[in-house]
């Protein structure tokens, strides 16, 4: 694909990550195993411990909206009192968070407790970020022209600055001035890229959103952001029509700063 300009008043990028920085085969094939392979030993291991205690809460706050909600959920309710057997418990908090997993939920509740697990493995150094070669010198590129760079995911801010600050190119953090996730709001839904555009403190026309799921990039087009999608090996396939709906590229190489040479 040809070189692409960045709109002209751009004045900061917001990326999202899965299939747009990182490839999705590191969420499905290691962040993700890590988890449910993990997951009966982390909870045994932390289970008194005061992060591990909100965790579940927020766990059991949500499964309680969930039966509010009518939506299909495990029968058992999510229950730390001192009553309760330990063992007991910790299979009901697996079997929550397993079949949130399997239904590729996008809950706060979830998304933080998988943070905290992954602190763990990547302080450890069992996991490290992966990245696509052409993210980091790109976004160097763009940063020494005066564009901001933000992130915006479905993976809890924690799990972000893990992914980066623990990456194959070492500690990135400092690429970034800012990141969001879904305590912004839904990446499907316009209203959660206006109050980033408002938080970041530019008009939504000055920002262009890096993204390679078209629901994403219609939600920030709703809400008067540019778009590019991005079109990596393993991304969902786009129809004709989304195609020819949003401006494309291949990598991030072909992003040009207008003016820039």
């Amino acid at each position: 694909m040809a070189t692409v300009a960045i709109p002209a008043n751009t004045t900061a990028l917001l990326l999202d990550i899965e299939g747009t920085t990182t490839p999705i085969t590191f969420v499905k094939d290691i962040l993700f195993p890590y988890i449910r392979d993990q997951l009966e030993d982390y909870l045994s291991t932390h289970w008194e411990e005061d992060e591990c205690k909100q965790d579940v809460h927020l766990l059991k706050k949500q499964l309680e909206e969930d039966l509010r909600q009518n939506r299909a959920c495990p029968v058992h309710v999510l229950d730390q009192t001192v009553h309760t057997d330990e063992e007991k418990a910790i299979h009901e908090v697996m079997e929550n968070v397993l079949w949130q997993m399997a239904a590729d939920r996008k809950t706060t509740a979830l998304k933080q407790f998988q943070g905290h697990m992954w602190r763990a493995a990547y302080s450890a150094g069992r996991i490290k970020g992966e990245m696509y070669q052409d993210v980091v010198p790109s976004i160097r590129s763009w940063r020494r022209h005066g564009l901001k760079v933000y992130i915006y995911s479905s993976g809890s801010v924690e799990a972000q600055k893990l992914l980066f600050g623990y990456s194959v190119e070492g500690d990135v953090l400092d690429l970034f001035d800012g990141h969001f996730d879904t305590n912004i709001g839904l990446k499907v839904e316009g209203k959660s890229y206006e109050r980033i555009a408002e938080r970041i403190g530019c008009p939504p026309e000055e920002i262009t959103f890096l993204t390679d799921v078209s629901r994403e990039a219609k939600a920030a087009e709703d809400a008067g952001m540019n778009v590019v999608v991005v079109v990596r090996p393993g991304n969902l396939e786009l129809s004709e029509e989304e195609r020819g709906l949003y401006t494309l590229v291949t990598s991030f190489n072909q992003l040009q700063v207008p003016g820039s040479v």
